[in-house]
C-alpha cells in the first residue's frame, strides 16, 4: 500500500478502508450488545455458595491460554444464578478480564448449561451483527499487542490496582476491517491455534494413559503377576505397611531416600545483572498444569547462576510448589534449571524413574494441602517434604512402568516444543495482520 492508503489512529496506522469504532460506537450501531461484567456487592456469590456441579462461575483466573478452564472453576446453583442481575455470558460471547488480571480473553464454548456467570473481574462482549464483526476476530484483536498496551495503560491510570471499568471500556478503540478480511485473518491465526489445541489434547490423552496404568498397577495393585493375571484379585500376597496393605516385596521409602531435595533460592537484589536470558528460573508463576516446564517468565544471567550454582536441578527432576495458593502443583523440569524458594525439587538418584515419581506426586495434591493446613500461609518446608512417604514397587515392575510410559513423556515434551514454535509464529503474525501490514488482498 502507498502512504495515501493508510490512516493514523489511536491504535496505530491501519489501512484507509478499515473502520475504527469505540466500543460505545459499536453498541450505537447495534453491532455489539452493551458489554457487562459480573455482579458487585451483597448478591455476589461467595465461598459458601459454591456447589460441586451447576452453573459455571467464571473468575479471571479461570481464563487460561485463551480458553475457559471448566475443570478448576467454581459452580453455583441455577436457582442462585436467577437471583443475580447481570453477568450472564452465552456461547459465542468474547470475554475480557479487566481487574487485577488485565487482558485475558477467550470465546465461551463447549457449554453444557444455558449460560455461565461472570465475576466483576470479567466483561462479556456479545456480537449482535455478525455480518459486520466476527467474534473470533474480536478475540484476536484483544490479543493485539497495541490494544493490550492501551488496555494496560488505561487500567493503571489513577488506581493502585489495575482496573478498567465498563464505562472506560466503552471508550476503547476497536479496529473493524471488512468482514472478508476479518475472516481471512481468523483463518490464518486459528489454523495455528487449532494445531496448538490438538497438541494440548494429545498431551492430555498421553498423561491420562500414564495415569491409567499407574492406577491399575500401583493403586489397585492389579499389575500382571508371573502368570499374567491381575495380582491382587488373583490372590497376590499383601502385607502391612505405613501406607496400608501393599504387595509383598514392595517398600515404603521417603522422598529423601529416592533423591536429593533442593529448595530453590532467588538471587540477591544487592548484586546487579543477575537476570538475563541464559538459564531458566522457575517460580510458581511458571507452573501452568503442563507436564514439563520448558520456558520461564524470567531467566538468569551467568552472574545469577553463579550465585545459585548449588541450587541447579537437572532435567527430568520433579518440582513441587510448596507454599501459597498453588501448593502441591507438580511438574518435570524440561532442562537444567534453577527455582525460587517456593519450590522443592527432587533430583532423583535414578533419573529414569521420573515418570513414576511424577505421577505419584501428582496424585498427592490433597495430601500436600492437608499437610500444610493450620498455618496462616500454607507451606511444606524442605525437612517435612523430604520425610513424605512414597511407595516403591519391586524393581522389575517399576522398570516395566518406566519402559511403558517414557515414550508418552517424550512425545509430550516434543508436542510442547512444537506448541512453543507455533505460538511464536502466531504471535509474530498477529500484529502484522491486525495492523494491515500483511495484506489480505492476494489471498481473498
Amino acid at each position: 500500500m502507498s502512504c495515501s492508503e493508510w490512516k493514523e489512529t489511536e491504535i496505530g496506522r491501519i489501512p484507509s478502508h478499515w473502520n475504527i469504532y469505540t466500543v460505545n460506537g459499536l453498541v450505537k450501531e447495534k453491532i455489539l450488545d452493551k458489554p457487562l461484567d459480573g455482579n458487585h456487592g451483597s448478591i455476589h456469590p461467595t465461598q459458601k455458595d459454591f456447589v460441586e456441579y451447576g452453573i459455571p462461575f467464571i473468575m479471571a483466573s479461570d481464563i487460561k491460554n485463551n480458553n475457559i478452564d471448566y475443570s478448576t472453576c467454581k459452580f453455583i446453583t441455577e436457582e442462585q444464578s436467577k437471583t443475580l442481575k447481570k453477568g450472564f455470558a452465552k456461547e459465542g460471547d468474547v470475554l475480557l478480564t479487566h481487574k487485577a488480571t488485565i487482558g485475558r480473553t477467550c470465546i465461551v464454548k463447549d457449554l453444557n448449561t444455558p449460560y455461565i456467570v461472570l465475576t466483576p473481574q470479567v466483561t462479556y462482549y456479545r456480537i449482535l451483527d455478525n455480518t459486520k464483526l466476527n467474534n473470533e476476530f474480536l478475540k484476536y484483536y484483544f490479543l493485539f499487542d497495541k490494544f493490550s498496551e492501551l488496555l494496560n495503560n488505561w487500567s493503571q491510570s489513577g488506581s493502585t490496582r489495575a482496573y478498567i471499568g465498563i464505562t472506560a471500556q466503552g471508550k476503547l478503540p476497536i479496529i473493524v476491517p471488512p468482514l472478508k478480511e476479518q475472516e481471512k485473518i481468523v483463518d490464518i491465526l486459528s489454523s495455528l491455534d487449532n494445531k496448538i489445541e490438538l497438541n494440548n489434547e494429545m498431551n492430555k490423552t498421553l498423561e491420562e494413559m500414564a495415569q491409567s496404568i499407574f492406577k491399575r498397577w500401583f493403586v489397585d495393585f492389579e499389575f500382571p503377576n508371573e502368570d499374567g493375571q491381575p495380582y491382587k484379585s488373583s490372590g497376590g500376597e499383601m502385607v502391612k505397611s505405613e501406607l496400608g496393605m501393599i504387595p509383598k516385596g514392595w517398600e515404603v521409602k521417603t522422598i529423601g531416600d529416592i533423591g536429593n531435595v533442593i529448595t530453590g533460592k532467588t538471587p540477591s537484589s544487592k548484586i546487579d545483572g543477575c537476570f538475563g536470558n541464559e538459564y531458566k528460573f522457575i517460580t510458581p508463576r511458571d507452573i501452568d498444569n503442563s507436564v514439563f516446564i520448558l520456558n520461564t517468565e524470567r531467566e538468569l544471567s551467568s552472574i545469577g547462576l553463579e550465585q545459585l550454582k548449588r541450587n541447579i536441578v537437572p532435567k527430568n527432576s520433579i518440582g513441587v510448589s510448596c507454599i501459597g495458593s498453588n501448593l502441591g502443583e507438580v511438574y518435570i523440569t524440561g532442562e537444567d534449571s534453577v527455582t525460587n524458594q517456593q519450590i522443592n525439587t527432587v533430583v532423583l538418584n535414578d533419573i529414569t524413574i521420573y515418570p513414576y515419581v511424577y505421577i505419584y506426586l501428582k496424585n498427592m495434591k490433597e495430601d500436600f494441602l492437608n499437610m500444610s493446613s493450620g498455618s496462616a500461609v500454607p507451606i511444606i518446608n524442605k525437612t517435612s517434604f523430604s520425610k513424605i512417604n512414597i511407595l516403591i514397587p519391586d524393581n522389575n515392575l517399576l522398570q516395566k512402568y518406566v519402559q511403558a510410559t517414557t515414550c508418552y513423556f517424550d512425545r509430550i515434551k516434543e508436542n510442547m516444543k512444537e506448541i512453543e514454535s507455533l505460538t511464536i509464529l502466531r504471535d509474530s503474525l498477529l500484529p502484522k495482520l491486525m495492523s494491515g501490514e500483511m495484506s489480505m488482498s492476494d489471498t481473498i
